[in-house]
């Protein structure tokens, strides 16, 4: 039976399909609608760190994460030297977003959920905001940013660490693995618009450009996967949609930069947030304005604090002179990698015993 108030998530994100499947298991009548196709590649590290076990349990994950490759250590690398290595703070999932977006697509709809691609919704103005409708449909873009992501999956690429760095003065590139044996290596690269061609030929362009030679040489030598490949520009991370009438989730509230390697994972708990507030909206248990009020309270509370920090560390990244400061903490063993892990995840390393990789395993 239709319950008494249907849903209607905007955007195919992360944070939109994962609340679209756990709602219409629940019982809701959700609808979910995406501008383009699903699953597709996008610019993402598929570095799941800071996922939080509560929020594999509610959103029911687990099943979908079965097979993600459990990364444990990192390794920090300019010009073409090793500059630092450590463990994790916990283990981070690598996994593919078209693999997770295809579970969590099948999800939904065989819980019944309805599935429009294609329908584009043009946003509200002013106050006039429909009620039961939550927007997830991806960060705010500048047009004159001055960067560039690009991504691409790569087998046969051998990683020193679980997780590689490599810093150079347009940017910056990480090289992580997921699973099928493959390696997700993604990048935040200056825009040189001289560089130009195929999007599968971009990304070498930028890391030789980018005098990043040892690892384009090991990428070089690998054997990338044309149809994984994805670019973005207008990249900006300090641009939000959220007006005081609508209810936004994941990128939609706020992008985190991509360096913390916690959008995907901060998707998942805006969703995990916002369940039970639209479960008892869609039941009749609780009114629009007072579950909106709700979500956006605890959305802010998960989210606020972690984006300030984030930003403000994300400049030491891409600028010589900040990167520079880092490297030299890195090679004076100052670096306090824990604590800026602890600002931009919003807490301490879990219990390898309750870990997000033990759960997905079980």
């Amino acid at each position: 039976m239709p319950s008494a108030n249907p849903l209607t998530i905007v955007g195919g994100g992360l944070a939109g399909l994962a609340l679209a499947a756990a709602a219409a298991r629940s019982g809701a009548t959700v609808t979910l609608c995406e501008a383009g196709l699903l699953p597709r590649p996008r610019v993402c590290g598929e570095f799941i760190s800071g996922l939080k076990p509560d929020v594999i349990n509610k959103l029911g994950l687990a099943p979908h994460l079965r097979d993600a490759v459990v990364n444990r250590t990192t390794g920090w690398h300019a010009g073409g030297n090793l500059r630092w290595a450590a463990d994790l703070p916990e283990p981070a999932l690598g996994l593919s977003r078209p693999v997770l977006e295809e579970r969590l697509l099948d999800d939904f709809t065989t819980a019944g959920g309805e599935l429009r691609l294609n329908t584009r919704i043009p946003p509200p103005t002013g106050s006039n905001n429909p009620p039961g409708i939550i927007w997830s449909a991806g960060r705010r873009a500048d047009a004159t940013s001055p960067w560039i992501g690009l991504k691409i999956h790569c087998r046969n690429l051998h990683l020193r660490h679980d997780l590689e760095v490599h810093f150079s003065v347009g940017g910056y590139v990480g090289a992580t693995r997921i699973e099928g044996g493959r390696v997700n290596v993604c990048g935040l690269f200056r825009v040189q618009p001289e560089l130009r061609g195929p999007k599968e030929a971009l990304l070498l362009s930028y890391l030789t450009a980018c005098r990043l030679k040892s690892f384009a040489e090991r990428f070089a030598n690998g054997d990338p996967d044309p149809a994984s490949v994805a670019a973005v520009s207008g990249l900006d991370f300090t641009r939000t949609w959220r007006e005081p009438h609508r209810l936004s989730l994941g990128d939609h509230f706020g992008a985190i930069p991509p360096y913390t390697g916690h959008g995907m994972a901060l998707a998942l708990e805006n969703a995990a947030a916002a369940l039970d507030p639209l479960l008892a909206y869609s039941c009749g248990d609780l009114a629009w304005n007072e579950a909106v009020r709700t979500i956006r309270r605890a959305v802010a509370a998960q989210q606020s604090a972690r984006l300030r920090y984030a930003r403000w560390l994300h400049p030491f990244l891409l600028q010589p002179a900040g990167q520079k400061i880092l490297l030299t903490l890195a090679d004076r063993h100052l670096l306090p990698f824990q604590f800026f892990y602890r600002l931009t995840h919003g807490g301490a390393a879990f219990d390898t015993k309750t870990s997000p990789a033990a759960l997905a395993a079980r």
